[in-house]
């Protein structure tokens, strides 16, 4: 599964939920959705817009683990 570290990076970058919901464009609901790992997909222009605001890599927002189900 793929995890969304957002909070780590938001905290390394002390940017709250409704500072970065601004920079990006997205609503807080939407944002915290992705923030909490509940959201099915994501938008690359999103991601970019994320990356673009926290100056970083997708690589460090997104992290692939492996699932106990499929070992």
């Amino acid at each position: 599964m793929i995890m969304v570290n957002l909070d780590v990076v938001m905290a390394q970058r002390k940017i709250g939920l409704a500072e970065l919901a601004k920079k990006v464009d997205i609503t807080q609901a939407n944002l915290s959705i992705l923030k909490n790992n509940k959201a099915k997909a994501i938008r690359f222009s999103t991601l970019e817009a994320i990356c673009k605001a926290l100056d970083c890599q997708p690589g460090d927002i997104l992290v692939y683990v492996k699932d106990e189900d499929n070992k």
